[in-house]
């Protein structure tokens, strides 16, 4: 969701590319020493060798390797991950003539959610990650033309061979739509949403004459018998947004094809996030979300100032 990335507080590395890590359990030890060879093109694991622990690595030695180099460091015994899996892992990302990360989740204790085959990352996580198991330990090493190329990309200096240690965490194949009880949707002042269970966009009309409410609606469309989702859950979902005075829609995940994930604890947009809190997963939600909980006053994300925003959203799972 391109539009509205801005409502969550995340790494902006995280916004364009995904990270993997890697633990070397052979003779790239955690007891080899910060100046520990090259072995077949991957820098050597000097500390923190086990899945779960934060690992340092060496520095590259010799020419870096032009193809993707794929290294698996202890292998889980999870299910393998697949295109369309929203996967959740923790990494540690270096450059190959460099021995200082660049970005890393462990130190910020949240693990980062990605879809793979969603273009959410650069091309050797999704071509290095597909086919690992989770509960694995994958190192990467990946070539300027996989990674960020030419342009670089904050730290990253140009035509950068980067280097990642991934742990795989966890792994979820999403269901297409929300299924449940349909919820009577008898308030004429509020908008109407469809209740298709096919997986394509569900119709969103907002009254003409009515006034916006000035308080936050959160209304079950389709009502599942999922988990409440809490504050402190990462949550899958699908949506249509609209603004109310209008009805022209800002932002829609079904036209892209790729479900977005919302780690609820970094969502800044105070009605979206307090609209999820409390439904239930494999449900569809209206949220009717007033200014003073969405974003102000002020023009974002070519959403105009004090606009009453309106969601239709699927809670696909959470991680």
């Amino acid at each position: 969701m391109r539009r509205l990335a801005g409502l969550l507080v995340v790494p902006l590395l995280l916004l364009s590319s995904a990270a993997c890590g890697s633990d070397d359990k052979g003779s790239d030890s955690a007891s080899a020493s910060a100046s520990a060879p090259s072995k077949g093109g991957f820098p050597a694991i000097t500390a923190g060798a086990k899945f779960g622990e934060k690992p340092t690595l060496a520095k590259g030695t010799g020419t870096p390797p032009k193809e993707l180099k794929t290294k698996v460091i202890s292998e889980g015994d999870g299910a393998k991950l697949k295109n369309g899996d929203v996967t959740q892992v923790n990494y540690l990302g270096q450059a190959y003539d460099s021995t200082k990360p660049f970005d890393n989740s462990f130190d910020r204790k949240q693990p980062f959610d990605l879809t793979l085959g969603a273009g959410m990352v650069i091309q050797g996580w999704e071509k290095g990650l597909v086919g690992q198991k989770v509960g694995s330990r994958v190192q990467l090493v990946i070539p300027p033309d996989l990674g960020y190329g030419a342009q670089g990309q904050g730290d990253i200096k140009p035509n950068a061979t980067l280097v990642f240690v991934v742990d795989i965490l966890k792994a979820k194949q999403i269901p297409a739509s929300a299924k449940g009880t349909a919820v009577a949707q008898d308030n004429m002042d509020l908008p109407k949403v469809g209740t298709n269970t096919d997986g394509k966009a569900p119709s969103l009309t907002i009254p003409s004459k009515s006034a916006p409410p000035k308080k936050l609606v959160s209304n079950y469309v389709l009502e599942s018998k999922g988990d409440v989702v809490k504050e402190t859950d990462s949550v899958v979902v699908n949506y249509v947004a609209k603004l109310w005075k209008d009805g022209k829609e800002f932002d829609n995940t079904y036209t892209t094809g790729k479900t977005q994930t919302f780690p609820l604890a970094q969502v800044t947009l105070k009605g979206l996030k307090d609209g999820l809190v409390g439904k239930k997963i494999g449900s569809r939600v209206l949220l009717v979300v007033p200014p003073d909980q969405g974003l102000g006053d002020k023009e974002q994300s070519g959403v105009p100032a004090n606009s009453t925003l309106v969601f239709a959203v699927d809670i696909l799972a959470k991680m």
